[in-house]
């Protein structure tokens, strides 16, 4: 699975016009499934995402998680972050996951992202979303995880 993560002052996803997911200080969370990827990745990246040390201390150095400080999480599906551009200008998307299996490891992230007691939003799986937000610092980071 891939994901990108934008520590976030805030951040909403709306579709059609309607919000479906908002969060306050956190994790945006872009998430792609790839077609070797097992609910054991999804269950890796979940605790990658959640430990990974972004968000200041006391004296300014990111050194706690999303769980020292309680972050929301709002986690989108996003199939694009399996792009390869190494050929021609039309980025190919065969690396992601198959969307029945795609689909089903996103739920089962979103189930193991609030196994981790955190306050969790999403955006709708597959639909046409238009995501807010306001990074914080900038910190955008990607994270790779291999089945």
């Amino acid at each position: 699975m891939k994901a990108l993560l934008q520590r976030v002052q805030q951040a909403s996803v709306s579709v059609a016009d309607e919000v479906i997911g908002q969060i306050g200080g956190g994790l945006l969370v872009f998430v792609c499934a790839e077609h070797n990827d097992t609910e054991a990745t999804a269950q890796r990246l979940v605790d990658k995402v959640v430990k990974l040390r972004v968000f200041p201390d006391e004296h300014g150095k990111m050194n706690r998680s999303a769980l020292d400080v309680r972050g929301d999480l709002l986690i989108v599906s996003q199939f694009t972050l399996a792009a390869d551009t190494s050929k021609g200008n039309r980025p190919s998307y065969t690396g992601a996951a198959h969307p029945e299996l795609a689909r089903q490891l996103y739920e089962r992230l979103i189930d193991q992202a609030h196994a981790t007691g955190l306050s969790v939003a999403t955006g709708r799986f597959a639909a046409d979303m238009k995501v807010s937000l306001v990074n914080d610092g900038p910190v955008t980071i990607p994270i790779s995880m291999s089945s």
